[in-house]
């Protein structure tokens, strides 16, 4: 793959459309660690990196694109963290909005899900235990590649 230093270096980068760019830019940073990497304008649009080269595209509102409407939601972004107690206590006191708070799950995992200024949901989440698919009632199709060969 081609390097090009004007978008994020992930292979997956969510683009997220907020009525207000730099409010939002200003929420992530305090609410989950986003660093500002690029500016497209004043208000157009903002890449945020998280943890490296995680990355995020703020994107502001206009044409077809529009921020998520109350009362319906239309996608989750998943972050892991090394302490989702800490995490969703620094994304409430920054004003996200508790959809519900930290809790085990039985695949071995422990997350939350907030939403932010623009009702974004976000889901904070702590590996608790190393378990197979297969441990709690899924099934292996195909392993994913840094599992296979321990490379974690």
């Amino acid at each position: 793959m081609k390097v090009n230093r004007s978008v994020p270096p992930a292979m997956v980068v969510p683009v997220l459309v907020y009525p207000d760019v730099r409010a939002a830019v200003a929420f992530l940073a305090n609410a989950f660690g986003f660093v500002e990497r690029t500016r497209i304008g004043e208000n157009h649009r903002a890449q945020l990196a998280v943890d490296g080269d995680w990355a995020v595209i703020v994107a502001d509102a206009g044409g077809d694109r529009c921020p998520p409407q109350p009362g319906g939601v239309t996608h989750t972004v998943r972050v892991r963290v090394a302490d989702v107690d800490a995490a969703f206590v620094k994304a409430r006191e920054a004003g996200a909005v508790v959809v519900e708070a930290p809790v085990d799950r039985d695949y071995g995992e422990r997350d939350c899900t907030v939403e932010d200024l623009a009702g974004h949901r976000w889901q904070l989440a702590e590996a608790l235990a190393d378990m197979a698919p297969e441990e709690f009632g899924c099934q292996t199709v195909s392993p994913w590649p840094a599992y296979e060969s321990g490379a974690r």
